[in-house]
């Protein structure tokens, strides 16, 4: 399998509808690629569902859009046991969350208890019924979205469930360009149906085992613990960097090499994703809080703090 020719070939499908900032669709093949799940914060209609959607279709596998409400069960996204009369038994009716490719759209706004019965799925990708555990299918990917502006009716995920996300990613609006493309095309529902895949779901998971096997060297391993120690040792912040998020950082500069035609990771591939991979993990002390920052003042921190970091030579 020639990995560079397809990878190509898959961001070129991706671009061909998404018309947005060509480093999101990028950021969005690392995460695929190293096996994680997007939190996606942004205003509404940017693109998020025809993003979810096409990477769906170019890697030919199934997509379920889930529209979070605050009524929302667990039962509703994971599945159901129900009585069959004619085979006098029970039996399990599988859920949305039975795809590989999932959109769950505004999860602030459902329970923490339908929140928490998603990410624990997302976490094992095991759904446990009455006893039973049901795998989910591979490759599996979960892209959640929530509007950072509005908060009434919302139940905002803590940072300890938020810690599940590999990154949390910023669409924004697409620039003059690619709006007018946007304009022009009008039916990106039609241009969507039009995607032709260019790789299988089994292919996918070759590439991810693949990209596990990208080669980090100790000093970069010791980079990256140093990273996370800054987020945990400085006073700016009072929750540093998890465990989980040091390997999330790991997988994802794995990924990046990869994406380069790389088997080996540099320290520029850390760099490159350590502000989406950490920033939504840690939380900026109220005594370092600046006053006028638009949003997101936990990236501008972990950035200055990244670039603070003395880089393995």
């Amino acid at each position: 399998m020639d990995s560079i020719k397809i990878l190509n070939s898959l961001r070129e499908s991706i671009n061909s509808v998404y018309h947005g900032r060509p480093e999101i669709v990028e950021l969005c093949l690392t995460a695929l690629l190293a096996r994680g799940h997007l939190l996606l914060e942004d205003v509404p209609g940017v693109g998020k569902t025809t993003l979810a959607s096409v990477i769906a279709r170019s890697i030919n596998c199934q997509f379920q859009r889930i529209q979070f409400t605050s009524d929302l069960l667990p039962s509703d996204i994971l599945g159901v046991t129900v009585f069959n009369r004619d085979k006098n038994s029970f039996e399990f009716k599988k859920g949305p969350l039975f795809a590989n490719v999932i959109l769950a759209d505004e999860i602030n706004r459902t329970t923490p208890k339908t929140q928490s019965a998603l990410l624990e799925a997302m976490s094992t990708a095991i759904v446990s019924m009455d006893g039973n555990s049901y795998p989910l299918p591979v490759p599996f990917m979960v892209l959640a979205t929530q509007n950072p502006l509005e908060f009434v009716g919302t139940f905002p995920l803590p940072k300890s469930q938020m810690d599940r996300f590999i990154m949390r990613l910023h669409l924004g609006y697409p620039d003059t360009e690619d709006e007018i493309r946007v304009l022009k095309e009008q039916g990106l529902e039609l241009a969507e149906a039009r995607i032709q895949p260019v790789l299988s779901g089994d292919e996918v998971v070759a590439l991810q085992e693949a990209v596990a096997r990208v080669k980090v060297e100790d000093s970069l391993l010791d980079y990256i613990v140093r990273i996370g120690r800054a987020t945990r040792d400085s006073p700016r912040f009072e929750l540093g960097a998890s465990t989980r998020g040091l390997l999330a950082l790991r997988r994802c500069a794995q990924a990046t090499a990869y994406l380069a035609g790389r088997e080996y990771v540099v320290p520029d591939d850390i760099q490159k994703v350590s502000v989406p991979v950490l920033a939504h993990r840690v939380q900026v002390a109220r005594t370092f809080e600046r006053t006028g920052l638009v949003h997101h003042e936990d990236e501008e921190a972990v950035r200055e703090m990244i670039n603070s970091v003395e880089v393995p030579l």
